[in-house]
């Protein structure tokens, strides 16, 4: 095809044809050229066969190279598809990915960085070695981060049951996206405060800041407001916190924070926080004002989120709970093998969520240990009362003088008993300790085992049936 030309005399421009126009726009070189000179000297510049089919080429290599990559990506996703789709285990006690159960009589477990859910070693890849705290992935993140990567995206949904997190560490403390911050949203008011789960701890840390706008609940126009807590599903004074009560305000500021001990993984995921404004009477029943209700899987551990939230009016509560998930409480064990006295150091620290075992709907709690077998029958330890209380703290300890090379062959038993005067202590709950164990009391006994002179603490639940444990005391 001919070049068509434009202009006259020196001032000519060429129009190359559609096989120069394909070329130069893979070249980028534009779309016409400026030509001073005659037909001759611009043939005499064109690029010759051998350089125009090194250029075509290196074209065809690129565009290859771009459909061998697209290939990639397919096969990437493909393959996480699949990993998705045959997922094993819950994250928690088992392996993600293949279901191996974790634990001491198991695999060792990882925690992945994304997905914050727990893997065996064979499922985890470390993402940053040499590092004091290495950063673990599953396979599925770090398939997910590849992916991603290779699309110059950030990572989407997470490959597993539960949301993914993205790779940069999210800030210390983030307001929540749902929160309201006028005083007119709603005529019950508004209510400010803040949730951290310390995941090392066990400890879920409530920090209730201030209300504003509350609805006048006295004759003078004002309230006498407090806030209080409960976990649910659950009993209701087993897990009650509350603040003090502030006068005549319709704006009180509390800046308190009520803590929860004993949370576990597992209360994060499936339970939910009620965070009740009532107002306080003293001649008559105390008046509700409003609620709201925060499932605690919305928060990330080790991470304070900030809410500022309008108050609802009083919502249901689930009367067809499931009964399989009610608990007889949980209980703060220490155990130390000392060098120094020859013996193992028995610390009772605290309970948390009793079962209510009075009228009152309190108990009056203490712990019972045994060390068994006790031929002699001298191993029983007890702790003093706590009075009205499901929560008790009590941060005793007990020696029992023993080599270790014999602790192997023993078993603690420690139970817990609501105090009665005048008839027989109930039997809240107990747990067993030592090498017929199984799970994380299994896992806490030989820890003991292992580490000499070192203090491990650890929440256990108790259980209704003691096995080889006498229910009356």
């Amino acid at each position: 095809m001919a070049d068509t030309i434009f202009g006259s005399g020196s001032d000519q421009w060429v129009c190359p044809n559609d096989r120069q126009l394909a070329l130069r726009a893979k070249l980028h070189t534009g779309w016409s050229v400026h030509t001073y000179q005659t037909e001759k000297q611009r043939k005499s510049q064109c690029l010759s066969t051998a350089e125009l089919e090194a250029i075509l080429q290196v074209i065809q290599r690129a565009e290859q190279l771009d459909v061998m990559e697209q290939q990639r990506i397919g096969r990437l996703v493909e393959r996480l598809e699949t990993m998705r789709r045959n997922v094993l285990g819950n994250g928690l006690s088992q392996c993600l990915l293949c279901g191996e159960v974790l634990g001491f009589l198991g695999s060792s477990s990882v925690f992945c960085k994304d997905c914050r859910k727990k893997v065996c070693t064979k499922c985890g890849i470390e993402a940053s070695p040499g590092q004091k705290r290495p950063l673990w992935l599953c396979k599925i993140c770090s398939e997910q981060r590849e992916l991603f990567g290779a699309y110059g995206a950030s990572p989407g949904p997470s490959p597993g049951p539960s949301p993914a997190r993205p790779p940069a560490k999210p800030p210390e403390e983030e307001p929540d996206a749902d929160g309201y911050e006028s005083d007119d949203c709603t005529a019950l008011g508004t209510l400010d405060f803040s949730l951290l789960y310390d995941q090392e701890n066990n400890a879920l840390h409530c920090t209730i800041s201030k209300a504003k706008g509350l609805k006048p609940m006295d004759h003078n126009g004002l309230a006498d407001p407090y806030v209080k807590l409960h976990l649910l599903p659950g009993a209701s004074k087993a897990n009650k916190l509350r603040t003090k009560t502030l006068r005549n305000t319709l704006n009180p500021t509390w800046n308190e924070t009520l803590t929860y001990y004993g949370i576990t993984d597992e209360d994060m995921i499936r339970k939910t926080l009620r965070i009740s404004v009532c107002d306080e009477d003293k001649f008559r029943h105390n008046e509700f004002i409003g609620e709201t209700r925060v499932p605690l899987k919305k928060l990330k551990p080790n991470h304070t989120k900030t809410f500022s939230i309008c108050l609802e009016k009083q919502l249901p509560v689930d009367k067809t709970e499931d009964k399989s998930l009610e608990e007889r409480g949980r209980i703060l064990i220490s155990l130390k093998y000392s060098s120094q006295k020859q013996g193992l150091l028995v610390g009772i620290v605290r309970c948390a969520h009793l079962a209510a075992m009075d009228a009152n709907g309190y108990s009056d709690p203490y712990v019972k240990t045994y060390l068994k077998p006790d031929v002699d029958k001298k191993s029983k330890h007890k702790t003093a009362v706590k009075k009205k209380t499901l929560n008790p703290e009590f941060n005793e300890e007990f020696c029992y003088e023993i080599k270790h090379g014999d602790l192997a062959k023993k078993t603690l038993e420690v139970t817990v008993w609501d105090y009665d005067i005048g008839k027989s202590n109930d039997f809240i709950g107990g747990v067993v300790l030592g090498i017929n164990a199984k799970g994380e009391r299994l896992k806490h006994w030989f820890d003991c085992l292992k580490n000499k002179d070192k203090r491990i603490e650890r929440w256990h639940t108790l259980t209704n049936e003691l096995p080889g444990a006498v229910l009356s005391d």
